[in-house]
């Protein structure tokens, strides 16, 4: 289990912290952390072990791997993470006071149409920052499961398709979902600025004048609301966009600094370098050490689970049947259509990035039959505690996943990335 969300202050893992950094709470300790990337075969399958206490007694014995393996799993440590990227898109990113100012908004039911969802609505610290849920449910129910968002920050596409390219662009998405939070881009920006104008002022600067705007006015909303979004000049259309993205911004602040605890398989790939003593803490079992080997070897689960991430952070079309009832799904295929024309995206016109720092998106892949119901594979750090699996919940438990790769079934759409190695 994760512990608590607390909110005592607490430096963010595999960087130094940057002097006047703005600390966020992790979402686990140490002492409770007991999660592994390994795996041990089942009559039939492999499934994933991520959640044993079993730990072998005295010293730890890196004789167990060869010079290959070893340099694989250091690959995988939290150690290897490399320093917290910057944002150009977003020149708050790394403010203290944005930060802090995200993290209200973070956890404010009132950025929602009922006054009952909030991001942490879905995005639950006591849940390793998801919600629990098959598909996601604000104000109504979502089409996706919620992604957990630690190490997020070092991901180019956000989303299980990549429809938005910065965990700015990203947090303004829900905000105008009418099954998220259900706000309209105008009634977000004035209530913002109701509530917490001096705090607004403080990090952004004097705010526009949108005392005199219709009360709920967005491009994305209901008739009413278009039509008077419409209705609006340019000027006081760019007004409101301005306010709402400086929100995005000021949760991604926060939100680009929730990280991992180092766990019991990072300490016990930092014992192996060092040769240190086997305790409870940097040990793993026999079963343990034999499913890490299937991981890193012949399982080849490290193709698309790669990196201290634990994710390749690509798009991938596993075969993973759609779950009957729900729309369309064309997955990455379609995301990579919609950040192209995302008005918010690192090319628009309330990025702070200038054209050639857009580099992802400035050479992005689209309209390939291969991003058909391809779809972003989670980090698996963590990933006991978050069932069900895929993109809408449509395995149960790990030992459904593994089984779905150990039969490798063709895609029913698009074309399946198969495993030949098992």
């Amino acid at each position: 289990m994760s512990a608590p969300f607390k909110p005592e202050l607490a430096p963010a893992i595999g960087r130094d912290d940057k002097p006047g950094a703005v600390d966020i709470p992790r979402n686990e300790p140490l002492t409770r952390q007991r999660q592994t990337c390994s795996a041990k075969r089942l009559a039939g399958g492999w499934t994933l072990l991520l959640v044993l206490s079993a730990t072998n007694a005295g010293a730890i014995d890196s004789g167990l791997w060869s010079d290959s393996e070893l340099t694989t799993l250091r690959s995988l440590a939290l150690s290897s993470l490399p320093p917290l990227p910057a944002d150009p898109s977003n020149r708050f990113a790394d403010d203290p006071a944005a930060a802090v100012l995200g993290r209200r908004w973070f956890f404010d039911q009132g950025l929602s149409s009922n006054g009952k969802v909030a991001c942490a609505s879905c995005h639950d610290p006591d849940r390793d920052f998801q919600d629990g849920r098959d598909l996601a449910k604000g104000v109504g129910r979502t089409n996706r499961r919620a992604m957990p968002l630690a190490g997020m920050a070092y991901s180019p596409w956000l989303f299980w398709d990549g429809r938005k390219d910065s965990q700015w662009a990203q947090a303004l998405g829900p905000l105008e979902n009418p099954n998220e939070h259900n706000l309209t881009r105008g009634g977000c920006a004035k209530w913002v600025l109701a509530h917490y104008l001096s705090e607004y002022r403080a990090v952004f600067g004097e705010p526009p004048d949108l005392s005199a705007l219709p009360d709920n006015a967005g491009p994305l909303g209901d008739k009413r609301a278009r039509r008077a979004w419409i209705g609006l000049d340019d000027s006081a259309r760019d007004a409101v966009n301005r306010v709402f993205a400086n929100v995005g911004k000021a949760i991604a602040a926060f939100e680009r600094r929730i990280a991992w605890n180092e766990s019991r398989f990072d300490a016990y790939v930092r014992a192996l370098g060092e040769q240190a003593p086997a305790t409870p803490e940097n040990s793993l079992s026999s079963e343990e050490i034999a499913g890490l080997k299937l991981f890193i070897g012949k399982a080849h689960c490290v193709e698309c689970h790669r990196g201290p991430l634990f994710t390749d952070l690509d798009f991938h079309n596993t075969g993973v049947p759609a779950r009957p009832g729900l729309p369309k799904d064309l997955g990455r295929l379609a995301g990579a259509e919609q950040v192209v024309a995302d008005e918010f995206n690192c090319l628009g016109g309330y990025s702070d990035a200038s054209p050639e720092q857009c580099r992802e998106l400035n050479f992005i892949n689209k309209g390939e039959r291969r991003l058909l119901r391809a779809y972003k594979p989670p980090s698996l750090r963590n990933v006991a505690q978050r069932p069900p699996y895929m993109h809408a919940g449509q395995f149960a438990s790990l030992e459904a996943v593994i089984g779905h790769y150990n039969r490798a079934p063709a895609a029913r759409r698009g074309a399946a990335r198969s495993n030949p190695y098992i």
